[in-house]
């Protein structure tokens, strides 16, 4: 009897490949005597039903007809890694305006000594020359190379992404209903290209407020260019997880969660595990938001040289509030809001309050998900939170950690390179694995309404 059973599973595996089948199962019962009390064993009925579940939505690609399409979007997010990466460095060796045209058909730098030549005197033209009069041909080689590299990889995410959709297009393989999205994030891509020239012009004699002790770029501008490739970034890695994990999926596992709050729990009693699942799908939302917002009050650090000041930690020369630096010492033209934005000392203690309540949100969502996992609703209970809710978890939670510590130092010894551009890059990975959070929870909201 064994043997033919045997035989049997046997033959429909080997007729049906093993991630196909995997994927129609969203709801899967531990089978094993061993974890079942031992009243279960002899009479499965009562017992079965409060058998420990596994609600999991299986990671589809090799069955999946939008793999194509996702692994482009994941693909592109990955060289927009590398571009904030490489842009970060260009911007801390102050390499940023060593470009001073627009050319986008001309793709090689200059290669004869004359070509060098003229390129450098075109530099000397403008107003960052008058800083760096002693800069030599090979010093001027060195932070042309940076911001050239910084455009070309540019470059390389246009020719990538957009040759990737035209063969989706020819394949007709582009995804139902994603048309839209997906030619809405190529533009969004080639106006950050634009933004980052309009935020170079900035700092080449254009809008200049003469109150700067150097020349510098927009703080503005250079904000504006951070997030809109934080924001490409974030549709592409969104949609990206949405090809992967099909809709379908997601709604199966819905369905399995509000079967199973119904199964084990009186109707009085429901209520308490609505409150829970939606309060931790609501706060991974608000950590990922206050994230988004973090980086962007980053930028302005970042476009005031504000890291450079206040170099001591938790306070900010002695104080924890420099009230005189702020109302008297920087004066800013124009209304007071733009303090906020261009005053040195406030632009930091905006930075760090904003650092703070991130690092909290992060907190409290990382506490919410492991008691609800591992308290009355989880693993003993209902276990309502799936393993890759789970993994985002905690993932963010050692992130945040990593980057908090990453920016501290960075500020206590005075911004060097590898520390500063290590942090911009952890701002990128707490913001993926925010989003990934996000996203894993999206089946708290149908399961929830059903209740």
């Amino acid at each position: 009897m064994l043997n033919a059973c045997g035989k049997r599973a046997s033959a429909h595996l080997l007729r049906k490949p093993f991630v196909s089948s995997m994927r129609k199962v969203s709801l899967v019962r531990l089978k094993s005597s061993s974890a079942l009390p031992p009243s279960a064993i002899g009479a499965p009925s009562a017992p079965l039903a409060r058998a420990p579940y596994r609600l999991q939505i299986p990671l589809s690609f090799a069955d999946n007809p939008d793999a194509p399409a996702a692994a482009l979007c994941i693909t592109t997010a990955g060289i927009i890694t590398v571009l904030v990466s490489v842009g970060g460095l260009t911007r801390l060796t102050k390499s940023g305006l060593s470009m001073v045209h627009w050319s986008p058909h001309k793709l090689s730098p200059p290669r004869t000594t004359e070509e060098w030549e003229v390129e450098f005197e075109h530099y000397k033209q403008f107003p960052e020359w008058q800083q760096r009069k002693s800069m030599m041909l090979d010093d001027f080689k060195f932070i042309f190379y940076w911001e050239w590299g910084h455009r070309m990889l540019g470059r390389v995410v246009g020719g990538v992404y957009g040759a990737g959709l035209a063969a989706l297009l020819v394949t007709k393989k582009v995804p139902k209903g994603y048309h839209g999205r997906l030619f809405g994030l190529m533009a969004l891509g080639g106006a950050q290209g634009a933004v980052g020239w309009w935020m170079v012009k900035s700092g080449l004699g254009e809008d200049r407020r003469g109150d700067h002790r150097e020349i510098r770029v927009s703080p503005y501008r250079l904000a504006a260019h951070l997030c809109t490739a934080f924001v490409t970034y974030s549709g592409l890695v969104w949609t990206g997880l949405e090809l992967l994990y099909p809709a379908a999926d997601r709604k199966q596992v819905s369905a399995n969660a509000a079967k199973r709050v119904k199964e084990l729990l009186a109707e009085g009693e429901r209520s308490g595990a609505v409150k829970s699942l939606r309060r931790l799908r609501a706060a991974a939302g608000v950590t990922t938001a206050l994230t988004f917002a973090t980086v962007a009050s980053g930028a302005f650090v970042a476009g005031n040289s504000a890291g450079n000041a206040y170099n001591d930690w938790p306070l900010m020369n002695g104080q924890l509030f420099p009230w005189t630096d702020v109302m008297e010492d920087h004066p800013v033209n124009g209304p007071f809001y733009r303090k906020f934005f261009e005053n040195t000392a406030l632009v930091q203690f905006d930075h760090r309050m904003l650092a703070y309540l991130t690092s909290g949100a992060v907190a409290g969502t990382v506490l919410t998900g492991l008691k609800l996992n591992a308290g009355p609703l989880g693993a003993g209970g209902l276990g309502l939170i799936t393993p890759q809710a789970m993994n985002a978890l905690r993932t963010t939670g050692a992130i945040a950690v990593a980057q908090v510590s990453l920016g501290i130092s960075t500020l206590v010894m005075n911004v060097p390179i590898h520390l500063a551009a290590t942090h911009q890059l952890g701002s990128l990975a707490l913001l993926t694995s925010g989003l990934c959070l996000s996203h894993s929870l999206r089946y708290v909201g149908t399961a929830t309404r059903s209740l």
